[in-house]
């Protein structure tokens, strides 16, 4: 018997795929690879640097889900389930490292040459969840296309840093 149940304490057990969106931490030396990579890429618009070097070889995949649509889940889950069994909450689909990293370039308008620095990790080599389970025991199916995602990530970020704030 887990041991929720063994107290009669009623909760559900969530595992989001990595999240993304506006409030995410920028900071260099300790960010998630898409803050990083946004930043990266608007830093170097600005100052006008014709390269960028990112970690890894690019082939790794990676699972992202809106901050928004997550919480979305949550609360979806709150109220419609009542299982102890986990389940995972993401969008199911993911996309290759090189691929994001092209993408963001393009969103932020950074037209340089990426250049991959192989001698760091790339990482597990896949991450995908399986998220059948969310829509089917509570309803949830991600709903932000990633595009829209990155470019309302990428607006908070440039508005933050206009602003003089840290983001």
């Amino acid at each position: 018997m887990p041991r929720i149940e063994a107290y009669g304490f009623n909760a559900i057990y969530l595992l989001p795929v990595n999240l993304y969106g506006p409030r995410d931490n920028f900071e260099p030396d300790s960010s998630h690879v898409i803050p990083a990579l946004i930043r990266k890429c608007v830093e170097a618009v600005a100052q006008g640097q014709e390269e960028i070097v990112v970690w890894g070889t690019g082939r790794a995949s990676r699972e992202f889900l809106y901050v928004e649509d997550c919480a979305e889940a949550v609360v979806l889950a709150a109220e419609r389930y009542d299982r102890p069994a986990p389940v995972n909450v993401g969008a199911g689909r993911e996309i290759a490292v090189k691929d994001l990293v092209a993408l963001i370039a393009q969103l932020t308008g950074f037209r340089g040459r990426i250049a991959w620095d192989a001698g760091k990790p790339d990482g597990q080599p896949r991450r995908c969840l399986d998220v059948s389970a969310a829509e089917r025991e509570f309803g949830f199916k991600a709903r932000t296309d990633f595009e829209e995602g990155l470019r309302r990530t990428i607006a908070w970020y440039r508005a933050r840093r206009a602003s003089g704030a840290t983001p």
